[in-house]
Parts: C-alpha cells; sequence; structure tokens
C-alpha cells in the first residue's frame, strides 16, 4: 500500500520507517534539516524494541508522491489549517485521512449521530479551512501512544509504546480500517479498531487538559505536578470538570480522576507536550486539548471555571513566547 505521512516529525518519521521496512511504499512530508538529512541519509530509529533504517522517499512536494491508499496527519492540530489546502495531490477517490490529533479533533461531530451530528467546534477549524479541505467521509480517528523526539535531524529515538488505536466516527468497523490495521500490525505495531474511537480520546485528554497547561505554566514534570499539593488539586479539578463535559456528551470515561493522577505519579519526571513545545520555541497544541473544552462546555452549559483560568494564563504565556520568538 501508499502511504503519506504528512509533517513526518518524531511520531511520523517512526510510523513511516516501521511501514516502508514492512516493504510498504511510504512518503515523509516534512521540511527543514530533518527533510534533508532523511533525504540523504534515511531515517534511523533507536528504540528498545531494536534499531531500524529507512529509506522511505522524503520530500515537501505533495504533487510528487500522488495518490495514496492512506494520509496520516502527524501534524499538531493548529497546523492543520495550513496543511489541509495541500492534500489534494494525495488524495484519491478511496483515500482515507487518519487524524492523530491529541485533544477534541476537528471532525468530532461528524458521523456522532443524535442532536450534535455535524456540529463544527468553532476553535478549531474557525473559517472551516480543514472541513472544507478534508470532507468527513475520508476521516479515520486514531490516538497515538507511542512516545518518540527527533534526537537529531533524520534519527527518531524511540522511547517506548506501538500502539495505534483507529476507528471510524460512525463507530462501524469498516474494510479499510481492516486493511489499515493490517499494515501496522505486520509492520510490528498494535493497532486495535475501536467502536468508540471518542471515548478513548477523553480518556487520554483527561490527564492533557489538566496536566499539558499547568506544566507549561510551571516548568513542572507529571510527577512534580501530582506530587505537589495544590498543583495536584488544581489538576484535579480540570479533570472534573473536563469528566463533566464528556458525560454530558454521553460519554462515560471508563477512568477515575484519581487513577489518571496516579497514573501520571508511575510515568515519574516526563515533561508533557506542551512543556517541550515552550521549551523548544514551538507553539502550544492549546485549542484543541483545552479550549475545545471550554467550547463544548460552553455549548453544553457545563462549567469548567478552573479549566478557563488555567487556559487563560496559558494563552497569554503562549501569545508572549510567540512574540519573543518574532523579535
Amino acid at each position: 500500500m501508499r502511504f503519506a505521512l504528512v509533517g513526518a516529525g518524531a511520531i511520523g518519521a517512526y510510523l513511516g520507517a516501521k511501514l516502508s521496512v514492512a516493504g510498504h511504499e511510504v512518503f515523509l512530508i516534512a521540511r527543514g534539516s530533518h527533510l534533508q538529512a532523511m533525504q540523504s541519509r534515511g531515517v534511523s530509529v533507536r528504540s528498545p524494541e531494536g534499531d531500524i533504517k529507512a529509506r522511505p522517499t522524503a520530500t515537501d512536494d505533495y504533487s510528487l508522491v500522488g495518490e495514496v491508499d492512506f494520509v496520516f496527519l502527524t501534524v499538531k492540530a493548529h497546523s492543520l489549517p495550513e496543511i489541509a489546502p495541500k492534500l489534494g495531490p494525495l488524495l484519491g477517490p478511496e483515500t482515507a485521512v487518519v487524524s492523530t490529533q491529541n485533544g477534541i479533533p476537528w471532525w468530532y461531530f461528524q458521523g456522532h449521530g443524535g442532536p450534535w451530528d455535524g456540529r463544527r467546534i468553532e476553535r478549531l477549524d474557525p473559517n472551516e479551512v480543514v472541513s472544507s479541505a478534508i470532507p468527513a467521509e475520508r476521516v479515520i480517528g486514531c490516538i497515538v501512544y507511542p512516545s518518540a523526539s527527533i534526537a537529531e535531524p533524520g534519527v527518531i529515538e524511540h522511547v517506548e509504546g506501538n500502539r495505534f488505536a483507529i476507528g471510524e466516527p460512525d463507530g462501524s468497523t469498516s474494510d479499510r480500517c481492516r486493511r489499515l490495521a493490517d499494515a501496522l500490525k505486520k509492520s510490528g505495531l498494535r493497532c486495535p479498531i475501536r467502536s468508540r474511537i471518542r471515548g478513548d480520546m477523553w480518556v487520554k485528554l483527561l490527564g492533557n487538559v489538566a496536566f499539558n497547561p499547568i506544566s507549561a505554566l510551571t516548568r513542572a514534570t507529571l510527577v512534580e505536578i501530582a506530587t505537589h499539593p495544590e498543583a495536584r488539586a488544581l489538576a484535579h479539578s480540570v479533570m472534573e470538570e473536563a469528566d463533566a463535559v464528556a458525560r454530558a456528551l454521553g460519554v462515560r470515561v471508563p477512568i477515575s480522576v484519581e487513577r489518571r493522577i496516579a497514573g501520571a505519579v508511575a510515568v515519574g519526571e516526563h515533561k508533557t507536550s506542551m512543556l517541550q513545545d515552550l521549551e523548544t520555541g514551538r507553539p502550544m497544541e492549546l485549542e484543541a486539548v483545552v479550549g475545545a473544552v471550554i467550547e463544548l462546555g460552553e455549548m453544553l452549559d457545563v462549567p469548567v471555571p478552573n479549566t478557563r483560568a488555567v487556559y487563560a494564563a496559558t494563552r497569554l504565556l503562549d501569545e508572549i513566547a510567540t512574540r519573543n520568538r518574532t523579535v
């Protein structure tokens, strides 16, 4: 099969390398020094599961790739309005677009059913740029569990995890999901097909909505937040608010807030992706992870005061960091 990994940073290059080694035709769409390194030397993955070396095609030219079977969007949610209009050359009649973004995705209410079916989340797609470029029927949801980073251009440090959970927005088990899952499994990855992919999203989001912004504000690791009495209490309150929003949507998150916090303690001295973005001068994935929860709370008349306070402080921090980057 033909795969395009759009925004092939750490996760995209890791996934692309695994698929390439398994014999699939893989295109890594990237930019900068990372792209140049992959073009000249390929992709090296250092992993506790075994190091691999792959030579997929790396490019920044969408037209060079042509139509593929699956497009993986491995960019942050705030990059989608820029990326989505460029996808046209990749999309054939049957091409599926696999959304891997953290938090609430732009397509959340597509195929949802019920009174909110088809509703647009304004913060995630304010001008309908993304939904216009990616028709809802193309979308497959995906939750990414591996942890990886770019050790140096073209070199991926895979820390742990190899699970990519996928699911159709309407909950069906489609032929395309079965084909995708089979391809990933034969590449040495875990790929369960989930009938309630949104519920899995909320499990991951329950921690991210609290720990990510608090870590950016405090520069603290997961275990530092979870073991500091006041910070832990704040994280607990934000997570309870997110859980209340999920329940109002009919989602029962199958893990308690206390268990989610205990899980953070077990992870230890880990920096969240939002803190890593702040430290490396990249924009933070704030709207999909935190802002969307606030918008959903407004829609459902669920109060989220602690989430609003954390969001406001983190948004100011992100805006100041953005100004400093442009000076």
